[in-house]
């Protein structure tokens, strides 16, 4: 009996361990962990350079959010669960600030990921949400200019012989209407406290 119950211990242990290695690495490659720059600020959208492709083809970059505050979010079609999550919040708080609230911001979701998400591709999966989100991809070199300028992070990270996965910045950057950034809106913050963080972007000076 002495035996069994120590064979169930080690047995529970080892579950244990590998549950919380499990939730360690989902941290670190697609949870809140993913690499954050919370300690550098995003360069003006004035002084960025970049250019991208939206989901409807056009030729797009910095210069086409400023006039409008604007929100940008950084992740992948293939992402599992903190894209959808915050997508699914973003279009949220839109809902939150009103019916106008497309016509006055600008709302992006930049991809890390450009080898699988297409403009097609990126079409298709921003359609499942609010539809004043619009999707950004362009080429390996484009996109590292943008992640720089907004002082993000990615890193490609493999999970199986030809899989990976994209550990990433998870905030969501907030600008006014001038490019100025603003701030961020963290991974699950609350829309009680997000949603002003918004509005205090579009009521800041210039934004209208």
């Amino acid at each position: 009996m002495t035996r069994r119950r120590a064979l169930v211990g080690y047995g529970a242990a080892a579950l244990a361990a590998l549950a919380l290695a499990l939730f360690a690495g989902w941290w670190r490659v697609d949870g809140p962990g993913a690499g954050q720059a919370a300690d550098r600020r995003p360069l003006p959208l004035t002084q960025m350079e970049f250019r991208l492709t939206d989901h409807e083809g056009r030729a797009v970059g910095p210069d086409t959010l400023v006039g409008k505050p604007t929100m940008v979010f950084f992740g992948f079609t293939y992402c599992p669960d903190v894209c959808p999550t915050t997508l699914s919040d973003i279009s949220g708080w839109l809902d939150d600030l009103g019916k106008d609230a497309a016509e006055l911001l600008n709302v992006v979701f930049i991809t890390v990921d450009p080898e699988r998400d297409t403009v097609a591709a990126m079409a298709e999966y921003v359609s499942y949400f609010h539809p004043a989100i619009r999707g950004w991809t362009g080429s390996q070199e484009q996109i590292a200019r943008a992640v720089e300028g907004f002082q993000a992070t990615y890193e490609r990270v493999k999970t199986g012989a030809s899989e990976y996965t994209m550990n990433h910045t998870a905030s969501v950057f907030l600008f006014d209407a001038k490019g100025r950034f603003a701030t961020t809106i963290d991974y699950h913050e609350p829309r009680e406290f997000a949603v002003p963080k918004i509005r205090r972007a579009m009521d800041a000076e210039g934004a209208t």
